[in-house]
């Protein structure tokens, strides 16, 4: 079986993917998202934003606006 890739998204209130990382190491992941939850202020998640840590199992499936990083 592949090694899982992370990614965390930041998303706005319509959808859309404002920020992604991706990445191959679990605890960076992780660490990453608790930044990305951090980031949002108050308003910003009255107003529907939202953060998302999931895994992929190819390259192929993540989104292309991500930062990918490789280890």
């Amino acid at each position: 079986m592949a090694k899982p890739i992370w990614i965390n998204e930041q998303i706005d209130p319509c959808g859309i993917v404002y920020s992604c990382i991706a990445c191959y190491d679990e605890a960076q992941a992780r660490e990453c998202h608790i930044t990305f939850e951090q980031n949002l202020t108050a308003d910003q998640k009255q107003e529907g934003w939202t953060t998302c840590l999931r895994t992929v199992e190819s390259w192929d499936e993540v989104p292309v606006t991500a930062l990918k990083i490789s280890y």
